[in-house]
């Protein structure tokens, strides 16, 4: 029921807000009267430096990020969708409620990342490194959420959840808790 609450969330999100910036639109949007925030659709960045940015009124949704330093940046409330970001460093990002749906994760450093209400199908986290990553009531495909659950460890130093038990990991199906018990 969270799960679909989030769902629904987004979508009037991405209704709402996600159509202010388009491809098509102006290459900033506005923050505060006078401070624009980066807009990085559709574009290449690949090893872009942007550690420590504030960028949660901004979008990277369908740019390349490949080999790009992202760590500690705030991306919550983005959209970030269809965004190629391998072997990116991610540590410490919150992507809080994000649509991350498609996004490639492949052999990121998502250590100590919050991803809280992220809605990431379709995505691909082979080779992520996933220590101390809150996913609490994200929305996983359920073959990366088996395979996350076989490498995590740690606890989320901002949260304070154990990146196991935000993945609703359990020891006894093989790394998989299915989402109906008795399944």
């Amino acid at each position: 029921m969270i799960k679909y609450r989030l769902l629904l969330r987004l979508v009037a999100f991405l209704l709402g807000g996600f159509l202010l910036i388009t491809p098509y639109s102006s290459a900033h949007a506005v923050l505060q009267e006078g401070d624009e925030v980066p807009n990085y659709v559709r574009s290449q960045i690949t090893g872009i430096d942007l550690h420590g940015q504030d960028l949660s009124k901004s979008s990277i949704a369908g740019a390349t990020a490949r080999d790009a330093n992202l760590s500690d940046v705030d991306l919550h409330g983005t959209v970030v969708t269809l965004a190629d970001l391998k072997g990116s460093n991610l540590n410490g990002i919150d992507l809080t409620d994000t649509l991350s749906d498609r996004v490639n994760f492949q052999k990121t450093d998502l250590r100590n990342a919050v991803l809280v209400n992220m809605i990431a199908s379709g995505s691909s986290f082979a080779g992520a490194l996933i220590a101390g990553a809150d996913f609490s009531d994200s929305v996983l495909d359920r073959d990366d959420q088996r395979n996350l659950c076989e490498i995590a460890e740690g606890v989320n130093p901002k949260t304070g959840i154990a990146t196991r038990d935000s993945l609703e990991c359990s020891d006894n199906l093989g790394g998989y808790k299915p989402a109906m018990p008795g399944s």
